[in-house]
């Protein structure tokens, strides 16, 4: 059997990968261990959350399936940042996990061109020249394609630890992918291992909330999706809750049974995720630590204990919550556990996902070293489309820094190569205030359409909400544009000014307030970028001397030094080099190469 396109793995990076590649045309074989947990949420049932919930909105602009499976299963929706300025908000929502799961398990095999099979690659065909011809899987069939995109998660020779206690697996229930590191290797592709965790679960009745500290959602949620007006599902509260000091004694009392340091588990966990564990021995003058207690559906009474994760023994896990007073009477119903798993380094890909070494290879999501849902799901969307453009002989989608939250991950990845699994957060972005949640479908839904990744009502529909906000804008004076950005108004404020933003849809009216409020910024934001943009391309002589070269950071000196890259734009790429080291860099090449065509100086 042959496919244009063959997708290993059906988690978040799987679909998405698989739904684009069939949106541009393509002939699209999915395969899953089991048919029966595509898109299953294997940790944490919430999708979005600071610099997530962007990635979220730009795959959802890209036409992806996350966010529309979000809105139609979510529980529990919150808008973070909103204390802040727009370039933070952040949406978030709390998702009926067995909704999910079916849903997305629909919409894919719904989807035309998408083909599921179920079974395990075990291996990679290439032919002379080392280019993809198809994968072998464990009951001996072959498939023959051209392109293979690798969503593996973390599956990949899994090993599950609670305490000493060691199981074959990616996931509770599921079994290890044993095959495909090899063949990896075999390719001449490096491997690390790293490290996910996931806390307990634990049955409501057994809880005790009246010492709990509730959390409602947004009481008007707004919906993730672009294509909805309107959330309309049931809303349920989470509560929030806090260890003491009795249960961080226990864990100190049994770290030599703790995987992460009685040397059981040397790999790298996520640094923004820690378990209880890493909390409790880093953050030792702390008293206590928040827990958020995250309903899992509206027809289960399964708790997901959101800041406990770990991997330690059941019997110290039972312990630890006994000294909780919210969980002191806790049922466990499924304990916590840490996931081992290989990934390739990200120093193997290029801007498209794409492993240079391997034509015809694609990786997206935790096997690139990533974390997460929506780091997934973006660069499954993107190397599934990206597979498909490089078939018919056209440029990738590779969006800039400067038009994407999803343009930094993939940047991050390729040229900083992260040593521990990698997280979105709003600061990672320098252009923050361009990339906002509320526009994304304004920056990418034209990229989207100018391929055929979106239909073409739905990049008219956006043109048309690009036109509005255009509209609005031009009919404000000079006056109230310069009262909206001086007094810096809100958008209530902005309507009592200009009444006639109140008649327009929300989220033009919204666009038109941001734009004017924030209009100056904005103009700074962009020469900023139009800056660095024409400092990209400026050449750094083979032979510069970094020495020479005064303000430098130590550590940018030393990179430099060390990486002798060919451009600003290269330099710009490597971690430790600041964008003030760039700012130094650029004047000091502008002020010599005055120098050297100054006229002399009459004696």
């Amino acid at each position: 059997m042959t496919y244009d396109v063959i997708v290993v793995g059906a988690g978040h990076a799987g679909i998405e990968a698989a739904c684009a590649a069939a949106r541009l045309g393509a002939r699209v074989a999915l395969i899953s261990g089991n048919l029966d947990t595509i898109g299953k949420m294997s940790c944490n049932p919430a999708i979005g959350g600071l610099g997530k919930g962007q990635l979220v909105r730009e795959i959802d602009a890209l036409g992806g399936l996350m966010a529309r499976a979000t809105d139609a299963c979510g529980i529990h929706f919150k808008e973070l940042g909103r204390s802040k300025g727009p370039a933070i908000w952040s949406p978030r929502a709390q998702c009926d996990k067995a909704a999910y799961q079916l849903w997305t398990k629909h919409a894919v095999e719904a989807q035309s061109g998408v083909f599921p099979l179920q079974g395990e690659v075990v291996d990679l065909e290439v032919n002379d020249a080392g280019a993809i011809t198809g994968i072998t899987m464990r009951d001996g069939r072959s498939l023959h394609t051209p392109r293979v995109v690798l969503t593996t998660g973390t599956f990949l020779q899994a090993l599950m630890h609670q305490g000493d206690t060691r199981t074959s697996g990616g996931r509770m229930g599921d079994h290890a992918a044993t095959g495909i590191s090899a063949a990896l290797t075999r390719l001449g592709l490096e491997l690390i291992r790293l490290k996910t965790g996931t806390p307990a679960r634990v049955h409501a009745d057994s809880i005790d909330f009246s010492v709990c500290e509730m959390q409602p959602g947004d009481e008007h949620p707004r919906p993730f999706s672009f294509s909805n007006d309107s959330v309309t599902g049931n809303q349920i509260h989470c509560w929030t809750c806090y260890t003491e000091p009795k249960a961080h004694e226990v864990i100190r009392a049994n770290l030599d049974r703790a995987p992460m340091y009685n040397g059981q588990i040397d790999s790298i966990g996520p640094r923004y995720c820690p378990s209880i564990e890493d909390k409790v021995v880093r953050f030792a003058e702390r008293e206590r630590h928040q827990l958020f207690l995250e309903p899992e559906g509206v027809n289960t009474r399964e708790v997901y204990i959101n800041g406990l994760s770990t991997s330690l023994p059941v019997d110290v896990q039972d312990a630890v919550m006994a000294a909780i007073p919210a969980l002191r009477n806790a049922h466990v119903m499924r304990y916590g556990y840490a996931v081992e798993y290989d990934a390739v380094s990200s120093a193997h890909l290029d801007h498209s996902l794409a492993v240079q070494a391997v034509p015809g290879l694609y990786l997206a999501g935790q096997i690139n070293g990533t974390s997460g849902y929506e780091e997934a799901g973006i660069q499954g969307l993107l190397a599934g489309a990206n597979a498909v453009l490089s078939l018919d002989g056209r440029d990738p989608l590779v969006p800039s820094r400067a038009e994407a939250y999803c343009g930094v991950l993939i940047d991050d990845l390729v040229t900083c190569v992260p040593e521990e699994p990698y997280r979105m957060f709003t600061s990672r972005a320098e252009h923050r205030l361009f990339l906002r949640s509320d526009n994304a479908d304004r920056r990418l839904t034209p990229l989207a359409g100018a391929i055929g990744l979106v239909s073409a009502q739905r990049q008219q529909s956006v043109e048309a909400k690009q036109q509005a906000i255009a509209a609005a804008i031009a009919q404000v004076g000079v006056q109230q544009r310069a009262r909206i950005a001086g007094e810096g108004l809100d958008l209530a404020g902005t309507i009592a000014v200009l009444p006639a933003l109140a008649e327009l849809p929300h989220d033009v009216a919204e666009g038109a307030w941001i734009d004017l409020r924030y209009h100056g910024y904005l103009e700074r934001q962009r020469a900023q970028i139009e800056r660095r943009q024409r400092q990209a391309g400026v050449r750094l002589p083979a032979d510069l001397d970094y020495a020479a070269v005064p303000a430098l950071s130590a550590e940018g000196r030393a990179t430099l030094e060390r990486r002798r890259p060919p451009t600003l734009g290269a330099a710009a790429h490597f971690a430790g080099v600041s964008q003030a080291d760039l700012e130094t860099l650029w004047a000091w090449l502008n002020n010599r190469s005055a120098e050297k065509t100054e006229p002399p100086v009459n004696q």
